[in-house]
């Protein structure tokens, strides 16, 4: 659970900003999108070799 202290003489626009920030931080929107609809391990394995080698690809491109 998250909890945001709010300071004195804190507004409220401030505290919501970094609860925010926590709550981002926290990676739960991602999880559940994750988890609302099932896709299979050979499926996911692929989707994370091809980001893989997207990665490489742009560092080597980057550093040439």
């Amino acid at each position: 659970m998250i909890e945001i202290k709010v300071k004195d003489n804190e507004s409220i626009d401030r505290a919501l900003k970094r609860f925010k920030k926590k709550f981002e931080r926290t990676k739960v929107l991602r999880t559940l999108r994750a988890r609302a609809y099932y896709e299979k391990e050979s499926v996911a394995n692929r989707k994370k070799a091809i980001k893989t080698a997207y990665k490489i690809k742009m560092r080597t491109e980057a550093g040439a």
